[in-house]
């Protein structure tokens, strides 16, 4: 138990400190045809973040969202280059993360 309390700990802190990096990020230039897609899952994503944050806590709903958006995250990461790729390829793994420690 104690050693699933550390990894949590610090799937936490990971979290905390991608969210700071994600927050200090610009939008990427070069996003292409789904950058409209891609907006509003970003978006999704840095909601249910800023959510857990604030209720230390996700609800299934949240859950559920969260998995959609993990997936057609994954759908679009290879149509991606350079900056774009970057800066999706951390909303996706800020996704992860949250998935992981809001499951606890």
């Amino acid at each position: 138990m104690a050693e699933t309390d550390a990894m949590s700990e610090g799937n936490s802190q990971d979290l905390t400190r991608l969210w700071e990096i994600h927050q200090a990020a610009e939008w990427p230039i070069g996003v292409g045809s789904r950058e409209g897609e891609l907006m509003t899952l970003d978006t999704v994503v840095c909601g249910c973040v800023t959510y857990f944050f604030e209720e230390r806590d996700l609800d299934p709903q949240r859950v559920a969202i969260l998995e959609d958006c993990l997936s057609d995250l994954e759908a679009a990461l290879p149509e991606l280059t350079e900056e774009p790729l970057d800066y999706f390829q951390r909303v996706k793994q800020l996704g992860a993360l949250l998935l992981e420690v809001g499951r606890r």
